[in-house]
């Protein structure tokens, strides 16, 4: 039941209307692990993008850690992404499962009696697509992290390779991290999706070698390092938005998107 109603919310009388054409741009940003900048990376690429003209607008799949304020649950990740984006939608549009315990997602779920369904993620994503010129779907923690009790239930990994949108790889650069990158892309490219790209956010300032380490990733993963986030005493993504550089990213146009641009372009004679 609580499924059916986070679809319903998906309709809200106040959603934007939407495009003849689907959103050219999107892509799922994952991580090395969690607490590694995620969120500040996703909204920097939104403040890029909207730097550029384009209608954006930032999303996270599930958030665990919320406080309840005036009747709705409020997590940091969703508010930042909700603040970054410029094209505003209605609150629950921008995370379907906002969960009260700051823990793993399956099992902050289990405790509000909740079943974390990729379909109502997917749904959520297909409404926003429809809206925007470009969209950033945020993971949770790292690139397989559970989203059901059982061994067969679904993972992040597996939302995905569903979505099938191309990967963005944040790389947190602390101790252990070229090992962490470089599984983390063998783990993307083994469900057959594209890295699109990956940033080094300096995570830990008393990280030693840190030049080496981002060489030492980059001349093994084949996608382009998109910007290098120094350590920042007070973070923000207007701030860290102008580490980044997303012009490889905007020449990355989604299929689907190409087609229905071609199919809803006025013919003219020849």
């Amino acid at each position: 039941m609580a499924d059916q109603t986070l679809v319903a919310n998906l309709t809200a009388f106040d959603a934007p209307a939407e495009r003849p054409t689907p959103a050219r741009h999107a892509f799922f940003v994952t991580g090395t692990d969690t607490e590694i900048g995620k969120t500040l990376v996703s909204s920097a690429l939104l403040h890029a993008a909207a730097r550029r003209g384009l209608v954006c607008a930032g999303l996270k799949s599930v958030a665990a850690g919320a406080a309840e304020h005036n009747g709705r649950l409020i997590n940091e990740d969703v508010e930042q992404l909700h603040q970054a984006s410029n094209l505003k939608l209605p609150d629950d549009w921008y995370c379907p499962y906002v969960l009260k315990d700051a823990t793993a997602p399956h099992i902050a779920a289990a405790a509000e009696g909740i079943a974390l369904d990729c379909g109502v993620i997917r749904a959520g994503y297909t409404r926003v697509a429809a809206r925007a010129d470009l969209v950033i779907v945020e993971g949770v923690g790292g690139f397989r992290v559970p989203l059901g009790p059982d061994a067969a239930a679904p993972d992040t990994a597996d939302l995905a390779r569903q979505l099938g949108l191309p990967v963005i790889l944040v790389v947190g650069l602390r101790l252990g991290c070229i090992s962490h990158a470089l599984l983390t892309a063998e783990a993307i490219a083994s469900r057959g999706l594209t890295l699109a790209g990956w940033v080094a956010n300096h995570v830990d300032p008393d990280m030693r070698h840190v030049e080496a380490n981002i060489d030492a990733i980059a001349t093994r993963l084949s996608a382009p390092l998109l910007g290098r986030v120094p350590h920042l005493a007070h973070p923000d993504a207007a701030t860290a938005s102008g580490y980044l550089d997303i012009g490889r990213l905007i020449d990355m146009t989604l299929p689907g998107a190409v087609e229905a641009s071609h199919a809803t372009r006025p013919h003219t004679a020849p």
